[in-house]
């Protein structure tokens, strides 16, 4: 398994990734334009985990700058997929193992993990690795 920063070359493999985990067609013209903008900031860490060349996971760390304490930056990480074909082989903790690296690099205080209700079986896995269940409550407005 290959761990990597995601290439405009790898968007559609990307968009079939996010097909799965959504439920809900790609569109590549906007992921595309989307790509480029998060390219460019910076702040972004869009990892790919391949497979003798094909894409089989996925994750999006975003770091966000802190203003409270220190002021340390945090990561967020979303749009974590594994296709179902690929899964139980370390994929997701390859992914999980390099993304936490970033953040350490980039003085991060701590990550973020945002997880749907549903997907029990990958909340196991983040505690596993060590991803505490805080109690907290996350709230999301739909526009």
């Amino acid at each position: 398994m290959e761990i990597r920063s995601i290439s405009r070359e790898d968007l559609p493999g990307l968009g079939s990734l996010y097909e799965e985990l959504m439920g809900t067609p790609t569109d590549y013209g906007k992921l595309l334009r989307s790509f480029e903008s998060i390219e460019r900031t910076g702040t972004y860490i869009l990892l790919g985990a391949f497979e003798q060349n094909v894409l089989a996971g996925s994750l999006m760390g975003i770091v966000c700058q802190d203003l409270v304490g220190s002021c340390r930056p945090f990561m967020v990480i979303e749009n974590v997929i594994v296709s179902e074909s690929f899964r139980r082989r370390g994929i997701a903790r390859g992914l999980m193992a390099e993304i936490e690296q970033a953040a350490r690099s980039r003085d991060c205080s701590y990550i973020i993990v945002v997880s749907g209700r549903q997907r029990t079986e990958a909340h196991r896995l983040y505690e596993q690795l060590g991803y505490g269940d805080e109690q907290v409550r996350g709230f999301r407005k739909h526009f």
